[in-house]
């Protein structure tokens, strides 16, 4: 039989090992980058500090969600997709529809024919602005004038419909936290 004070030995050391192995584990996921952090949003979140202002730009939609596309100079297939995904993703939006606008962002150079068929709103875009948008295709921008979060571009058809759903998912998510606009 053991003996007591070796028992108790033993049981401490299955104590300490309870408590410190899970802690050496998560120390060691985190240290070496295993764990994805728990965000859900599907697009990139854009730096504080980048609104309007910043770009030297009024707002065109002010108190309002937008949705900021930069229409190229050659609207082709894919452009054209990108348009009607916007188009669905606005009626997509339900009940919300009036909370979120969506807004074309026309320079000198853009093709605003391919707009003929859908009824979007458009601005003219500062330069700034026009730098900020040719590196993503669609950028959220919320009540007060800041660019929130933004949604690179893809080419492929089936990829642009994954990227309106997740625009619509991360909008409503938006949406019903937000307490202005």
């Amino acid at each position: 039989m053991n003996s007591p004070k070796k028992n108790g030995k033993k049981t401490l050391l299955l104590l300490l090992l309870a408590f410190a192995v899970p802690v050496i584990a998560a120390k060691l996921i985190l240290s070496f980058g295993l764990y994805n952090g728990g965000a859900t949003n599907k697009g990139q979140l854009l730096d504080v500090g980048i609104n309007y202002q910043s770009l030297d730009m009024t707002n065109p939609q002010p108190r309002e969600w937008q949705l900021l596309y930069q229409l190229p100079a050659i609207c082709d297939t894919t452009c054209l997709d990108r348009l009607y995904i916007l188009q669905q993703s606005h009626i997509a939006m339900g009940r919300n529809q009036d909370r979120v606008h969506t807004i074309i962002m026309l320079d000198e150079n853009s093709d605003s024919s391919a707009l003929k068929s859908f009824d979007f709103m458009t601005a003219t875009p500062t330069t700034a602005l026009t730098q900020l948008l040719k590196d993503q295709a669609f950028v959220v921008v919320d009540p007060l004038g800041s660019m929130v979060m933004s949604y690179p571009i893809t080419n492929s058809h089936q990829a642009q419909i994954m990227q309106g759903k997740a625009i619509v998912a991360d909008l409503r998510k938006m949406l019903k936290l937000s307490r202005i606009g």
